[in-house]
């Protein structure tokens, strides 16, 4: 338990530290960070704040859906938005575009590695991944077309309220979902199958061993005639003193 708490810690501050290292880097981040970015333009708030808000409303998605938070999604909603803030005190702006590209391919391996340690822990799925997962089990929808057009509706809100779309996005979409498939093998702590939020924890069925059957009573003649049948092979009776004719 304790390593398993540790995992979930370490993860999450580091995913949003690759998450400031995307946005120092300007050159467009996923669907959820360019809506917190463009909340942050419009609203003057910083993104510890943004994001544990955006975080608790789609959290509060999961109630229609019928999904139960576990350790791990709380934890998501509250250490990831500080984490950002250390994040871009700790690393500077910068124009060059060697510096940004390093930032932005940097990101995108720190993320893979805090991804595949803080669902490796086995803890339960962020809000987000939570709500889509909640939606394809209600619903009936392919998981892909579910994820689709959520991250498609964020990423133009957040456009249009200003945050940056550019190379990026577009790698973290084609690129993170491969990464995470290494990672996460490698980082997933040993033990019973995660279960995700909401999802009815199962337990392996009991193994009954079959007592041996008894034989089968054998019917005694008497048995026999009593039930009404005749022997398979009836004995003429001869009459006392002469032979059958």
């Amino acid at each position: 338990m304790a390593r398993r708490l540790i995992q979930l810690a370490l993860g999450l501050f580091l995913y949003g530290f690759a998450i400031a290292m995307m946005l120092r880097g300007a050159l467009g981040a996923s669907p959820w960070d360019v809506l917190s970015q463009g909340v942050v333009l419009r609203s003057g708030l910083n993104f510890a704040v943004v994001t544990i808000a955006i975080g608790a409303l789609v959290l509060l998605l999961w109630i229609p859906i019928r999904q139960k938070p576990g350790i791990g999604t709380v934890a998501n909603v509250l250490l990831i938005g500080p984490s950002i803030e250390v994040g871009l005190w700790m690393l500077p702006q910068t124009e060059a575009l060697w510096a940004r590209i390093l930032l932005l391919a940097g990101g995108l391996a720190v993320l893979a590695i805090a991804t595949g340690l803080y669902i490796g822990a086995r803890f339960g799925p962020g809000p987000r991944d939570g709500l889509m997962t909640g939606i394809h089990r209600r619903t009936g929808l392919p998981i892909w077309v579910v994820r689709t057009s959520i991250e498609v509706i964020v990423l133009a809100v957040g456009w249009l309220l200003g945050g940056t779309v550019g190379v990026g996005t577009l790698a973290f979409a084609l690129l993170i979902g491969p990464m995470v498939g290494v990672t996460l093998p490698l980082l997933r702590v040993p033990g019973g199958p995660a279960v995700a939020a909401g999802a009815p924890a199962t337990t392996a069925p009991r193994r009954t061993v079959a007592a041996p059957a008894s034989p089968a009573p054998v019917a005694q003649p008497s048995e026999i005639q009593e039930a009404g049948s005749t022997p398979a092979h009836p004995t003429p009776k001869t009459p006392r003193g002469g032979a059958i004719s």
